[in-house]
């Protein structure tokens, strides 16, 4: 599949002052250390070209919720640190991301030099798309050419994702080409037969991306707390478990559309547990017991279903070891559990192990789950993606504002 905007290779960068909007919302440490710099890591291919040609790069992110406020908490300034260590050069960073400060440093750059920013954040205006703002960003930054490769947010229509686009030619950086590409080829133009497993917390979060996958999909697995919300459905007891409340008519609806999908084969194409795993004292460190859904009637009130049983397990395994494309979003259970993470860890290992899968990782706590299970940190699966919400939307068909302001080949 072709990338349809210009990239970083369409256009002249040697010599250029770049403004260079990246995603470095990592998770931290309680000490504010980054505990997690996989989207630092995953940065650097864009910004290594970049230097290799002499440009001067200004890198604009968001660190947090700081909810429009200077909070230190959210500093960038450790990223930076770490950005550095990385790149084996110094990267400055400056205290502010408009205003005066970050002119007159700006303006002093040579060839090859990094500067970052501070939090974005720090301003409302940056959420509300400002475009004072944004044109603030781009005097302060004495930029000439704009490269979006934050992939984590360009579903917001932000000021530093849409707006920006306003001011300074526009073009994608390398990670937010990969990411379009592969997400986009994966849901459009599979190696078939495709099956998509979607996990996770709510329905409701998830219902457009469920639809569209019954519509495209050879196969629906369902797992997570996502499906004790198909169990409650057809009857069963889930006690304490977590589930959507007011949830029954969007459960019925997608019901309806794997129904009219599959047909007879709706048991085997449209797969939601037969068996679950259970905390019975409903302790998230409690003990694993599985038992068969009907079963479900006889536990206490205070139980939780913490993951997929065996038999869901086994089935999703070998319904993944015969198809060409797996799309995964969502972990299938209370994953950061080990007693719970066993539907996860044997989907992450087929996927893995049988190399003729192309293998799609949704981003959020599915791409943190195999990076902490894989050795290779990821490198076992196609792709990886970065973004949560935005790998989400691309691949439900959604139109992201901060791809579609870009300038189109």
């Amino acid at each position: 599949m072709n990338f349809p905007y210009k990239t970083i290779n369409d256009v002249n960068v040697r010599d250029k002052q770049v403004l260079l909007r990246a995603d470095y919302n990592v998770p931290q440490n309680d000490d504010g250390t980054i505990s997690d710099d996989y989207r630092v890591e995953a940065s650097l291919p864009t910004i290594k070209f970049l230097l290799e040609r002499g440009a001067k790069i200004v890198v604009i992110s968001h660190l947090g919720r700081p909810k429009g406020e200077r909070n230190e908490k959210y500093t960038l300034a450790p990223v930076a640190a770490r950005l550095s260590e990385k790149l084996g050069q110094e990267v400055k960073f400056i205290g502010d991301c408009v205003g005066d400060a970050v002119s007159v440093a700006t303006k002093k750059m040579s060839a090859g030099e990094i500067v970052m920013l501070e939090n974005l954040r720090f301003y409302a205006a940056e959420e509300e798309n400002d475009r004072d703002f944004a044109a603030d960003l781009a005097k302060s930054s004495n930029a000439g050419l704009f490269v979006q490769d934050g992939f984590g947010v360009v579903h917001r229509a932000h000021a530093s994702t849409s707006a920006i686009t306003e001011f300074l030619p526009s073009v994608a950086g390398f990670l937010l080409e990969r990411e379009y590409v592969e997400i986009k080829s994966a849901v459009d133009d599979p190696n078939r037969p495709l099956t998509a497993m979607m996990g996770g917390a709510k329905v409701s979060d998830k219902i457009l991306l469920v639809e569209k996958f019954i519509d495209i999909a050879d196969n629906v697995i369902i797992g997570g707390a996502m499906a004790n919300n198909f169990l409650k459905f057809y009857g069963h007891n889930v006690a304490s478990s977590l589930v959507e409340p007011d949830i029954d008519e969007t459960v019925k609806r997608i019901l309806d559309h794997a129904h009219a999908k599959f047909g007879d084969k709706f048991d085997e194409r449209f797969q939601i547990p037969v068996d679950v795993a259970i905390s019975a004292s409903g302790d998230l460190d409690g003990r694993r017991t599985e038992i068969g859904v009907e079963e479900l009637a006889n536990i206490p009130s205070d139980a939780k279903i913490l993951d997929i049983g065996g038999q869901s397990i086994d089935r999703a395994v070998e319904t993944i070891e015969q198809s060409g494309t797996v799309i995964w979003n969502g972990t299938l259970g209370y994953a950061e559990k080990p007693e719970f993470s066993h539907g996860s860890a044997r989907i992450a290992m087929a996927m893995a192990k049988n190399t003729h899968i192309t293998s799609i990782i949704g981003g959020g706590d599915t791409a943190d789950f195999v990076r902490g299970w894989d050795a290779l940190n990821g490198g076992s699966f196609t792709h990886v993606s970065t973004g949560g919400g935005a790998s989400l939307e691309l691949m439900a068909g959604d139109t992201l504002p901060g791809i579609a302001a870009l300038m189109a080949k």
